[in-house]
């Protein structure tokens, strides 16, 4: 893990991203934290769901890409 946590954001996949913001929000919801903890995991869960709308939105990308191949393919 780098000093930079929203470096170590960037480098995660979708699952492993997804996964992470869900234990935010189970500490978040289930433990009584200082402030400044909570603030710090909210923080991250915000780049986390970042993180999570990127991928997701490259995925719909190449999904559209390839099914306009497809269907370019099938005119020809």
């Amino acid at each position: 893990m780098t000093d930079n946590p929203s470096e170590d954001i960037q480098a995660m996949d979708f699952e492993t991203a997804f996964n992470a913001l869900q234990e935010n929000v189970s500490k978040l919801e289930g433990e009584d934290l200082p402030l400044e903890q909570a603030l710090a995991l909210f923080e991250r869960g915000q780049a986390l769901i970042k993180r999570c709308a990127a991928l997701l939105e490259e995925a719909e990308l190449k999904v559209r890409t390839l099914t306009v191949d497809s269907e370019e393919a099938t005119e020809a």
